[in-house]
């Protein structure tokens, strides 16, 4: 059976819920994709994470091994080809450049915050690879203000995220 390797940033860094969704699915391990950023985007019944190029950003990630099975698995929980499109990416995992496959969202969809969630399952993912939580935070505030309208209906959720400010102060 060959398997491919899959890039992770979202919800499916959470090893809980992928080992259910995809249980042919192994981590191979941690990345950093550079020169991108981590968004939410979405409408009204909460965003999805997508990944958005901008130069001097970076988003950490999980590279998996998965099977022909978990990628059909995958295809239907991020709605490809609809919601979703897969692109190839390299990364370097343990000193070795490797191309996995990664899901990006399609189309332009208004910037929102998470529903809480969602938002949880990535930071516990977040947490249990070791990653800086600033990262997923500052994107969670990052998409709530950039809404056109400036009004998310998200706000009370977002107002209880914690965050550390460029002064190191929880606010």
């Amino acid at each position: 059976m060959k398997k491919k390797l899959y890039i992770a940033y979202g919800s499916n860094l959470n090893v809980e819920q992928m080992a259910w969704r995809c249980p042919g699915a192994t981590v191979l391990g941690s990345a950093v994709l550079n020169d991108y950023r981590l968004a939410f985007r979405g409408g009204r019944h909460g965003a999805i994470a997508t990944i958005e190029a901008q130069q001097g950003c970076s988003v950490p990630v999980l590279v998996w091994s998965i099977t022909p099975a978990d990628e059909e698995r995958l295809d239907w929980y991020e709605g490809f080809p609809t919601l979703y499109r897969k692109e190839k990416m390299k990364v370097t995992v343990e000193g070795k450049t490797l191309t996995a496959m990664i899901y990006i969202l399609n189309g332009s969809k208004p910037a929102c915050p998470p529903g809480c969630d969602y938002y949880s399952a990535i930071l516990k993912g977040y947490k249990a690879a070791g990653f800086d939580p600033d990262v997923l935070r500052l994107a969670v505030q990052e998409s709530g203000r950039m809404m056109d309208d400036g009004l998310c209906p998200f706000q009370s959720q977002l107002d209880l995220v914690p965050f550390k400010t460029a002064d190191s102060q929880v606010r």
